[in-house]
């Protein structure tokens, strides 16, 4: 059986990230992960988006993001690429730590690691990508 992708590219300005939502919802595979992991989905891909946009684009229309989801019987995967020089995951600073609380930015990445089975991110001379990975039940 013959698994698709969808794919959606976005230039690189905040308001485009009103497009991530009816794309998703446009996905019938989704809806098998259920309400409320459909929901996790929902909004790691939209904080990745949006990190590509502002963080590694700094909102300059003429950059694409590209977004890729591909699912199986098994797992649906999320691929948002950018074109940013990226960035190392592991020196973000904990938000939860309290001299953390009250910085504005810095969520986006603890969040989606926390609403997905697994979040890898691949660093190449192109730029970046996000993996966000979903196991079905």
């Amino acid at each position: 059986m013959s698994h698709p992708t969808y794919t959606l590219h976005l230039p690189s300005e905040r308001q485009c990230i009103t497009r991530v939502e009816p794309f998703v919802r446009s996905i019938p595979e989704l809806q098998l992960l259920g309400p409320q992991r459909f929901h996790d989905l929902h909004v790691a891909l939209t904080e990745a988006v949006n990190n590509a946009i502002i963080h590694a684009h700094h909102c300059d229309a003429r950059l694409i993001v590209e977004v890729d989801v591909q699912t199986s019987s098994a797992e649906i995967i999320l691929l948002v690429r950018d074109h940013g020089k990226g960035f190392d995951p592991e020196l973000l600073p904990d938000p939860r730590l309290p001299e953390n609380l009250l910085l504005e930015g810095g969520r986006g990445v603890f969040l989606i690691r926390h609403l997905a089975d697994v979040v890898e991110f691949h660093h190449d001379a192109v730029g970046t990508t996000v993996l966000i990975k979903y196991f079905l039940p």
